[in-house]
């Protein structure tokens, strides 16, 4: 996606100067580095390996705990809802994640990349995404009864007109975000999306047990997304206003352009999915396939989206420095796949007793497709990773071909498999695709660049070794025991048994840790 201001639509909102890097193509047309924002003195101006360690610690305070309550929301809504209720917000909830990609051209990414004061073009920026932003929503207000109509929920119209209102909120508060994001405020941001998860969590319970249904979602989530923005606007260090210079204007869309088709074709790759399934099934196949979907993707959410609020500004510096990227991507990977992959190992391997006890027996027939999905979470976390790289390297136009492919490849293979098998076999499409597809040729073409994949393969050997011991400690418990409370106890203690003596010597890759493999 090109930003991180409020992008997530299943979930509330979310949404540097440093030491000066060697000059990019891009700074270089635009001019110096401008100097810090902040008032102290240069020498006491940390570094920006402290920056990103602090950065990453607060992001990921930040997504854990709001997550956490997430998910706690989740179990109450999915308790409260029908599986169809989940289809018609699934049908809304892709019209906007859609939009989202595309509502600010790009521009935000200029805004972490750029080395010129970031007040210059701020205002520009902002102006480009709220106009953009209100001209797609106009479109899609227009055209949501025809694209209703071909999901096979009419019904839906409202529901979808109400939660794409967030995308012109979203045009307002893109700006004022990532400048959080590049300054490595997320401790602010921490406080932002805080507020706006209270505020979404209690609308959406509130006029869930109501009677509301879908559009209790709808609600919470553009209210959320109000406080949000609000948030951004007051706390941002720069007073970012709408403004126009028609040559800087020019620049942010050159530049963010092609990102910004590149982020369209990703997210029409994760979406693409619910407009298969909800157009050749029903809306409770379609309720379904969402709720899993989401599991599937708490991983992704956690841990992925926690480091790349940070990721791309420290690739971005260390891009003239080759072997130090290496380095960092080899910690990063290994790191992330040693936190991310138990994870998504028990949701495969205990998907079943998992929806049972947490959300109740009308869900559990998902759980043939998320056994694949956890897959498919796995490696969209290391092919986030891999695009956040593609950027840092200025492969922007290799970006929109690898995602052409991605999305080429995945809807044959989607109609295929969810014509054979229903959620499932759109699941084992998805997780095919991504695997032995896509996965390969961004491996490919991030050797092209010169980088190494050696390093961050070592970094990955641990992880792997041990979820391959879960995964079989998860067949001995799922024999042994029936009980599905025992398959979950039972089977959580001996994965942490099996996984942690594995990966526990990885700890000295953690921040202000020497060492780069275990």
């Amino acid at each position: 996606m090109t930003g991180d201001a409020p992008k997530a639509p299943q979930q509330p909102p979310t949404a540097n100067e440093s030491d000066p890097p060697a000059a990019r193509a891009v700074a270089t047309e635009l001019g110096p580095a401008a100097p810090p924002l902040a008032s102290e003195p240069a020498l006491a101006e940390p570094t920006v390996g402290t920056k990103v360690g602090r950065g990453i610690l607060w992001s990921l305070l930040n997504t854990v705990v709001l997550r956490m309550g997430i998910f706690m929301a989740g179990i109450v809504m999915a308790r409260l809802l029908t599986t169809a209720d989940y289809g018609v917000f699934a049908i809304a909830v892709t019209a906007l994640t859609v939009l989202q990609a595309f509502n600010e051209l790009g521009v935000s990414l200029a805004v972490v990349r750029w080395e010129r004061d970031v007040r210059e073009f701020a205002p520009t920026a902002m102006t480009i995404a709220v106009l953009n932003s209100l001209l797609i929503y106009g479109l899609l207000f227009l055209l949501a009864p025809w694209y209703c109509d071909l999901m096979g929920n009419p019904e839906a119209v409202p529901v979808v007109n109400i939660l794409c209102l967030a995308v012109v909120i979203d045009g307002i508060a893109i700006v004022p975000a990532t400048v959080l994001n590049r300054e490595f405020l997320q401790r602010t941001r921490f406080f932002c999306d805080a507020a706006s998860f209270v505020v979404v969590t209690t609308l959406t319970i509130t006029l869930g047990a109501s009677g509301a249904g879908p559009m209790s979602f709808s609600i919470g989530q553009v209210a959320g997304a109000l406080v949000s923005m609000t948030c951004y606007l007051w706390l941002c260090p720069v007073r970012v206003r709408p403004g126009w210079d028609p040559v800087v204007a020019r620049q942010l869309i050159q530049f963010g352009l092609p990102l910004a088709a590149a982020s369209l074709l990703t997210l029409s790759v994760t979406q693409v999915d619910k407009l298969v399934v909800g157009g050749m099934l029903d809306a409770a196949a379609l309720g379904l396939y969402l709720m899993v979907f989401n599991q599937s993707s708490l991983p992704l959410q956690i841990f992925s989206e926690a480091a790349r609020r940070v990721s791309l500004a420290g690739f971005s510096r260390m891009a003239d420095d080759k072997r130090q990227l290496e380095q960092a991507l080899a910690r990063g990977v290994g790191l992330m796949m040693a936190a991310a992959l138990p994870v998504c190992a028990l949701l495969a391997c205990y998907a079943a007793p998992m929806l049972q006890i947490i959300y109740g027996a009308k869900w559990v027939p998902g759980a043939v497709a998320l056994q694949f999905l956890a897959i498919l979470g796995l490696a969209r976390i290391l092919l986030f990773i891999g695009y956040d790289l593609m950027v840092a390297l200025d492969g922007n136009r290799v970006l929109i071909g690898l995602q052409g492919l991605w999305l080429g490849t995945v809807v044959p293979a989607l109609f295929l498999g969810t014509h054979l098998d229903g959620i499932r076999g759109a699941a084992i499409a998805q997780a095919a695709v991504a695997v032995l597809i896509v996965l390969p040729a961004f491996a490919f073409m991030v050797a092209r660049r010169g980088i190494r994949l050696a390093p961050s393969l070592r970094a990955c050997v641990r992880p792997l070794v041990g979820g391959v011991l879960l995964v079989g400690s998860a067949v001995v418990v799922r024999e042994t025991f029936s009980n599905v409370w025992a398959q979950m106890l039972i089977g959580g203690l001996v994965a942490a048994l099996v996984y942690l003596p594995v990966v526990y010597p990885m700890r000295k890759m953690l921040p202000g840790r020497s060492g780069v493999a275990a």
